[in-house]
């Protein structure tokens, strides 16, 4: 039995993700590149039909780009909470590959549920990462506009936006954007979220609704094997994708290391919501090379072996030694890639610095869509008592 493109019936497939840790994924990953950078076949997903090679070249160098960029992100960053210029940093080192792909793989009129740490993601979407960089200093909640962008803001109760995504979803279905034969206007929504979150009521509640109404929406977890201090073998007997399953619909447990895997997987499932097929849960096999956030010691609770195991897998070193090894890229473009990197930690590190305080009165800016009566009463009793002190706003 199969699964529309989805392989075969998950009930059949245990990997060794059953009984303790499998550092490898199991058989039932999809893999297109190897960590040493070599392509591979799979019989259900494959990346670059259609392409010339020269495009499909270009594809790739892109994707080295991003990832590059979005670590560069990540790394300047947690240098900057270090020193006190944001509050906190949640980081995404050794993600990039599942974010990137992920985020290629989305149409515009896509729209995008992240969780706390999708950077890669918002800068697929258009996002300028100093407004990311704004939220975590404090200046703000979150200033990107979600419409713009159809990537709503984060979300830190861990979980939620699985639910708010597949209500979307079941928006777009009601709106008539889905399967309607027109590439251009069928829509699907993706939710991101951690293997931590997949412990989640609302997490197992979003599975529910989203299959019971076939909702256009694809579940992407990031399983870096670790929630927080907890392991992964603590919170599944089986692995994670299996689970879809049990609600109805397929599940895929990808290379999440793999950027080519990731791009063609979810860009199968996110064909499959758009065609109204209903939702499919993706499990982007992975691992948090860095700290959950900056306030974290992982030292604490994990093994240094396994975070050397997987610098091994490292996902911008297999696709830098595959442009290499096949003369796609030559060292004047890593160049260039470099330096642009320079120069996006250059304008994060002055940017960061520039972002205004908010004034305090701002709290009352954005709480209704038309001021009210009461809540203008209380914004001028607060501006009252904010004027006893002398320069307060």
């Amino acid at each position: 039995m199969t699964h529309a493109g989805f392989g075969p019936d998950l009930a059949e497939v245990f990997g060794p993700g059953q009984h303790g840790r499998p550092h490898d994924g199991g058989p039932e990953l999809v893999q297109l590149l190897t960590p040493e950078g070599e392509r591979v076949s799979h019989p259900e997903f494959s990346f670059g039909d259609g392409m010339s090679a020269e495009d499909e070249a270009e594809m790739i160098r892109g994707f080295f780009r991003d990832m590059t960029l979005t670590r560069r992100i990540d790394t300047e960053a947690t240098a900057l909470q270090r020193h006190g210029e944001l509050g906190i940093w949640a980081q995404l080192l050794g993600q990039e590959a599942a974010q990137i792909g992920a985020g290629r793989a989305l149409r515009p009129q896509d729209y995008v549920f992240p969780t706390y740490r999708e950077h890669g993601v918002a800068w697929c979407k258009g996002v300028d990462p100093l407004e990311l960089l704004g939220l975590y200093r404090g200046v703000d909640q979150g200033s990107w506009d979600p419409a713009k962008y159809n990537f709503h803001l984060y979300t830190i109760v861990i979980g939620a936006q699985t639910l708010h995504a597949t209500g979307y979803a079941m928006g777009m279905q009601r709106d008539g954007v889905v399967g309607t034969g027109d590439p251009d206007r069928d829509a699907a929504v993706i939710a991101h979220f951690g293997d931590g979150a997949s412990s989640q009521g609302d997490v197992n509640e979003a599975f529910i609704f989203a299959a019971s109404y076939n909702a256009p929406v694809v579940f992407f977890c990031q399983n870096n094997q670790w929630a927080i201090s907890e392991p992964i073998e603590r919170q599944t007997r089986i692995p994670l994708y299996q689970r879809a399953l049990g609600f109805g619909f397929p599940g895929v447990r990808v290379d999440g290391n793999d950027v080519l895997a990731t791009y063609a997987v979810t860009q199968a499932a996110l064909n499959r919501a758009r065609d109204g097929q209903g939702p499919t849960f993706v499990e982007a096999y992975t691992y948090r090379m860095g700290a959950h956030t900056t306030t974290d010691d992982p030292t604490r609770y994990r093994l240094s072996d396994d975070v050397e195991r997987w610098r091994l897998k490292d996902p911008i070193e297999r696709v830098k030694a595959y442009l290499q090894r096949n003369g796609l890229a030559d060292q004047d473009f890593f160049d260039a890639i470099a330096g642009e990197a320079d120069d996006l930690g250059a304008r994060l590190r002055a940017g960061v610095q520039e972002l205004a305080d908010p004034s305090p009165l701002s709290v009352f800016d954005h709480v209704y869509a038309e001021m009210t009566p009461e809540l203008q009463e209380q914004r001028d009793g607060y501006a009252a008592y904010l004027d006893s002190f002398e320069g307060a706003h």
